[in-house]
């Protein structure tokens, strides 16, 4: 009994590696650290009613931040074990398998555990203020995506510690991720990690896309709208088409590994290439997905701190939306060495090329909108300033990716990891973090410390330069992606050690980051104002942090920036007692949080093949949804006396 239990455990548990070890009792001590905080301060309650149950947008918001943050942590130290072990030729700072492992998290934990969860915690918090709206359209399954996807991130950072990580790349390509040649678990974690906090995605598509659509306040046309919330509809319709074919392909990929069928094996019909292109017609779109949004918060910042209107409006409208299309048409360009015609070739280089100049439109408007502005140099606007010049060399450096012939020689090289990099933290980081900037004192009531976002900043952008820079340079020295080592008659040693700097630097910039958060909480500049930026839109006309309700009065609006109109207009922002009425609100519920552990159960079951830990799962999947089919008691409303004691504590009422 005693050997089998040991048996068990040693294939169960990750063992051998001393960084795992560490990390294991660093967890072990991080979850005790929070029980004991809960029970000492007796939070167990608060912790459940305030925000395990919570269907408000705002705080969905917040926990979306949060997760996100905790994963551009993991994401960071990831990216730093790596760049240690490239620092220097013939380093065995990692193993080998331990190395492929780190990079596949990489990836993955950045693009759909950081970026992703990011994006929505900005829609959550400022869509709906910015369209004059009380929620989102679906608050309940607004809460189950939040929960999905965080259950789907859980289920795959247990791999780190339990059954072992996946190990094929962030895209698992066959035949590497089949079971024949990665026989653990580590692919599951993948697949099914991904396939929760997907359907959680697709869910916040569908839910944005009919709240932009049918709750934009009386008054506001869709060519009223601010331009965040055109580049959340123009990102979520993209979900909408992208998600769906990931849902399929990593579904026949399981089947494959589950069931022995042959979808994507070099046998029996089945071809690895089908999969490559399917993962792809997910991916590319994936880019553009997370990079719509950071296009609208740039637009929204260069207006404001500029104090004018944005320039063509109606130009940076349909360039969104062009390229919300146009990115359904490029995803051959990640593998023109496929082997495909000529015709096919040249179809998906132009369609690459064209992407660039509704892009381009943008960044001009951006500039014409500073020109002649009284600029204002804010932690926001820094953040947006720093982007232009590092798009526009990862737009550059893309273009020269679309080139069909020249890509057979960048393929796979560090060339395109420094572009990619270049694009995805240059044009998402960077906006997302000037997003947090900008909407912070709105979610929390106060701003955050310029002198250490000021460090931050620096350490950020030296450091990037510093570690990408060098990276072009070793792709045109034949440094291909995902070596583990190398020579010194290589003559890659000074840039790889040059790039593992400005890596550090990033991270000492994330621990600024951090402090400065820290810090601000007790002694950051409070905004009483409810508009410390002198902004544009309706998210700035109601208090910081945002009542419940958002709005005591919804807003009826004359246009564009209707809220500047009325400053510029001496309109004061009063509200009349007279009009208050009672606000219909949704209740809390418990049964997206319990509805997602299930899902995990069934995910954990899928992943180790055991079928009753599969039917625990699925049957409290099932019971749930007959829980919330029943449920009549699903809201209340917010009564007049409460709204007139908010509202009056702001000194809003006349």
């Amino acid at each position: 009994m005693l050997d089998n239990l040991k048996d068990f455990a040693s294939h169960f548990f990750v063992t051998g590696d001393p960084l795992i070890y560490g990390a294991d009792v660093a967890i072990g001590l991080t979850m005790a650290a929070i029980i004991f905080v809960l029970f000492y301060f007796k939070k167990w309650g608060w912790l459940w009613r305030e925000w395990l149950t919570t269907v408000d947008h705002k705080k969905i918001g917040i926990m979306y931040i949060i997760a996100s943050l905790l994963m551009l942590f993991r994401g960071g130290v990831d990216a730093l074990l790596m760049r240690a072990q490239l620092a220097l030729p013939n380093i065995h700072f990692l193993q080998s398998e331990h190395y492929n492992e780190i990079f596949t998290t990489h990836g993955t934990i950045m693009i759909l555990f950081m970026a992703m969860p990011l994006m929505f915690g900005l829609f959550n918090i400022a869509v709906p203020l910015q369209i004059g709206a009380r929620d989102v359209a679906y608050p309940f399954l607004n809460a189950l995506s939040f929960w999905m996807f965080f259950f789907g991130a859980m289920l795959f950072n247990l791999s780190f510690v339990i059954g072992g990580s996946p190990a094929a790349g962030w895209l698992a390509y066959p035949p590497l991720s089949e079971l024949t040649t990665s026989p653990g678990v580590g692919e599951n974690f993948y697949i099914w990690g991904i396939q929760l906090s997907g359907v959680g995605s697709l869910a916040s598509g569908i839910n944005f896309t009919v709240t932009i659509l049918k709750m934009r306040t009386k008054g506001m046309k869709l060519m009223d709208m601010p331009l965040f919330s055109w580049s959340v509809l123009a990102s979520c319709l993209t979900i909408l088409l992208a998600f769906p074919v990931l849902t399929v392909t990593l579904a026949l990929l399981f089947i494959d590994r589950f069931a022995g069928a042959h979808f994507f094996t070099m046998l029996h019909g089945g071809n690895p290439m089908m999969y490559v292109n399917l993962i792809w017609m997910w991916g590319h779109p994936e880019v553009y997905i997370v990079v719509l949004p950071a296009f609208g918060i740039y637009s929204e910042v260069v207006s404001t701190f500029s104090k004018k209107k944005i320039f063509g409006y109606k130009s940076m409208v349909f360039s969104l939306m062009i390229i919300s299309v146009l990115g359904y048409f490029t995803w051959v360009h990640h593998f023109f060495t496929m082997g495909a015609s000529a015709n096919v070739n040249a179809f998906f280089a132009i369609t690459t090329m064209a992407i660039a100049i509704p892009t381009g439109v943008k960044i001009f408007n951006w500039l014409f909108t500073m020109f002649r502005g009284r600029i204002r140099i804010t932690q926001p606007m820094l953040w947006t300033l720093a982007f232009i010049p590092t798009f526009l060399v990862g737009g550059a450096t893309g273009v020269m990716l679309a080139v069909a012939p020249a890509d057979y020689q960048y393929h796979n090289s560090y060339f395109l990891i420094a572009h990619f990099h270049q694009t995805l933290i240059g044009g998402v980081v960077f906006g997302y973090l000037a997003g947090l900037y900008y909407w912070w004192p709105k979610m929390f009531g106060f701003k955050l410390n310029v002198k250490l976002g000021l460090w931050a900043f620096w350490l950020w952008n030296i450091g990037f330069y510093v570690c990408f820079m060098p990276q072009y340079a070793l792709g045109f020295m034949g440094m291909t992606r995902r070596v583990y080592t190398y020579g010194w008659d290589m003559g890659w040693a000074p840039l790889n050690l040059i790039s593992s700097i400005g890596a550090v630097f990033m991270g000492i910039g994330f621990i600024f980051q951090v402090w400065q958060i820290l810090y601000s909480i007790k002694y950051g500049e409070r905004d009483t104002t409810g508009d410390p930026w002198d902004g544009h839109t309706l998210e700035w006309s109601i208090p910081s942090p945002a009542p419940e309700y958002n709005f005591a009065v919804l807003p009826e609006v004359k246009g564009r920036d209707d809220f500047w109109r009325r400053k510029e207009e001496g309109l004061d922002n009063k509200i009349k007692e007279k009009d208050l009425k009672p606000i219909h609100m949704p209740k809390n519920s418990g049964i997206p949080f319990i509805m997602s552990a299930f899902w995990f159960v069934a995910g954990f079951g899928f992943t180790f093949g055991w079928t009753w830990m599969i039917v625990i799962g699925l049957a409290g999947v099932a019971g749930c949804m007959l829980a919330r089919s029943f449920s009549k008691n699903n809201d209340y409303y917010i009564p007049v006396e409460q709204i007139r004691k908010t509202e009056s504590k702001y000194g809003r009422l006349v």
